[in-house]
């Protein structure tokens, strides 16, 4: 079974002192190959090192994440700009808008967002959303976008059926992670009305662990809870998932090896 972890901050200092371990416990559970969404510049050497040590498995994403975009995000958007002029990624991300922690940079947020979607249509690559408490300032922002060109995945999807629906609308993926094995998740409560072929499979580790380790910290091997719970929401072999939300993964990030 080939499962693929969509989004997973593996450079994270969680995984500090037993990273390579836990590398290897995600391959043995047959995950192929992991997406690192990045953060902002002081993230940005970690990642580096980590596809070193793992050059066929780790795929980097650059951008600037939602949370990090405070007074220096001018600064922060142009060290994106920077590594784009100096190698390849497979998409822009993480980018969006969190209001959970700060509504008060609401403003270069959407700023910030807006000109990350550009460069990603710019260099025709997908973007990666982060969404906290701000659906309909997000969808504002795509809807002004939208275009052929627009496209990518909707990290850590936890809306409504509605808001799924809208966000299929622009091209989007729904990344689905631990919070479909929740109990008051609720995503599991109208994913079987959204066909398979929008859905890709994440883990967002170290954060949002799946049942039964709610609270713990998340690792890659555990994307593997999250496809056994799709594969009993749609009532489908848990390969038959691996299958599908491989293939949409790799649809999106362009990677036909």
């Amino acid at each position: 079974m080939k499962l693929i972890d969509t989004h997973t901050h593996l450079y994270s200092d969680a995984f500090a002192e037993d990273r390579q371990e836990m590398v290897q416990r995600a391959l043995q559970k047959g995950v192929g190959k992991f997406f690192l969404p990045a953060i902002d510049s002081e993230t940005t050497q970690s990642m580096y090192d980590l596809e070193v040590q793992f050059p066929k498995e780790m795929h980097l994403m650059m951008g600037l994440h939602p949370t990090s975009v405070k007074g220096n995000y001018k600064e922060e958007l142009q060290h994106v700009k920077d590594q784009f002029a100096e190698r390849d990624f497979c998409a822009v991300g993480e980018i969006g808008i969190d209001l959970y922690w700060d509504k008060s940079t609401l403003g270069i947020q959407q700023e910030a967002f807006r000109e990350q979607i550009k460069l990603a249509k710019s260099k025709d690559l997908p973007i990666v959303i982060h969404c906290r408490d701000a659906f309909e300032e997000v969808f504002e922002v795509l809807e002004e976008e939208k275009d052929e060109k627009l496209y990518g995945i909707f990290h850590c999807f936890t809306g409504t059926e509605a808001q799924a629906k809208q966000a299929l609308s622009y091209q989007m993926k729904l990344g689905i992670g631990g919070v479909v094995t929740f109990k008051n998740g609720k995503i599991d409560q109208f994913l079987e009305n959204i066909d398979p072929k929008h859905i890709v499979l994440e883990t967002d580790a170290p954060y949002l662990s799946p049942k039964p380790f709610r609270g713990k910290r998340n690792e890659s091997s555990y994307v593997v809870y999250v496809a056994e719970k799709l594969a009993e929401i749609y009532n489908l072999p848990v390969e038959e998932i691996a299958r599908i939300t491989s293939k949409n993964a790799l649809d999106v990030f362009k990677l036909y090896k």
